[in-house]
């Protein structure tokens, strides 16, 4: 299973919790509507940190990846400036 997906599924089912316990309790509606609010934003908040974190890994990692490879080309570069000199150069 993908991070991605992980999150999400951790995600949604936190939510769907923190909604159900809420309208399940024995409080006011303006009460109830105001704790909704308030994990709705607490929830928002966790979202936007988790893909945050998500999207950091991801850029880390292509970033990494750019780097090997461009080392990967620089290195394949000089064995055949290389072996093109031993070739030719005489």
């Amino acid at each position: 299973m993908s991070t991605g997906k992980l999150i999400t599924g951790i995600l949604a089912g936190a939510a769907a919790g923190a909604i159900l316990g809420v309208l399940f309790a024995p409080d006011k509606g303006s009460e109830t509507r105001a704790k909704i609010a308030q994990k709705s934003s607490e929830l928002t908040d966790a979202i936007k940190e988790g893909y945050g974190k998500v999207a950091e890994a991801v850029t880390s990692n292509y970033e990494a990846m750019k780097e090997n490879a461009m080392e990967f080309g620089r290195q394949k570069t000089a064995t055949a400036k290389e072996e093109f000199d031993r070739e030719y150069a005489s």
